[in-house]
């Protein structure tokens, strides 16, 4: 009898445990949902002016418009599409005609493209503010010689550009270029709080199922 409450006891637990956890996974889900809800509103919403001081809490994907002059300077950031085709985005300097200068990821290239003369000069952008969250300690450091970066670091980017550590990530540019815009969506943002919540309930599941089953072979032997 004591052991058999003993399994009770250790079985109610690991369900209330595994049910928890599923709970949980809901929960997230349907803040994840807000999320993503918010930031396909900022996205698509009606591009305004960039923020004198924009904070990433507050304006990241805000969609903005922005008219100025871009250099010839150039950086490269190394770039797989999802169509697998490997090249480049490329960074310019923005100076707007406020005087401001930000940083301006313009689009795509392949990378046979990589050496190829650009437009420059007079420019008008609509596009997204972005903080990229990019990169981390296996990342490999930038090839100044080569023009290739490996992740788009504001800070990096915005001491070699002169410009404000300001990123707009262009959906459109007029006058149209030879770079491809790669414009901000969140498709790479992963939802996948259902599958969690589906796993820890089947497992709850699971668990009361072998629970039962031990308790009432249990209950046979001892009857028997």
């Amino acid at each position: 009898m004591q052991r058999a409450s003993f399994f009770l006891w250790i079985g109610g637990l690991g369900l209330v445990v595994l049910l928890g956890l599923g709970t949980w996974q809901m929960q997230r889900l349907a803040w994840k949902a807000g999320l993503l809800h918010t930031i396909e509103t900022r996205i698509t919403a009606a591009p305004v002016a960039v923020p004198q001081s924009p904070s990433e809490a507050l304006d990241r994907y805000r969609a903005v418009t922005a008219k100025g002059l871009i250099g010839d300077q150039e950086l490269h950031v190394f770039w797989v599409t999802k169509q697998a085709v490997t090249g480049y985005r490329v960074i310019s300097a923005l100076e707007t005609d406020g005087g401001r200068r930000l940083l301006l990821d313009r689009g795509f290239i392949p990378a046979t493209d990589k050496n190829s003369p650009r437009n420059s000069g007079a420019i008008s952008v609509t596009g997204n503010l972005l903080w990229p969250d990019e990169g981390d300690w296996t990342t490999p450091a930038p090839e100044v010689e080569a023009n290739i970066l490996y992740a788009r670091d504001l800070a990096y980017m915005a001491e070699q550009l002169r410009t404000e550590p300001v990123l707009i990530v262009a959906r459109s540019l007029s006058p149209e270029t030879a770079v491809t815009p790669q414009g901000v969506t969140s498709a790479g943002i992963p939802n996948n709080h259902l599958q969690y919540a589906i796993t820890w309930f089947s497992l709850a599941f699971i668990w009361a199922a072998m629970t039962a089953s031990f308790l009432w072979r249990s209950r046979a032997k001892s009857e028997g």
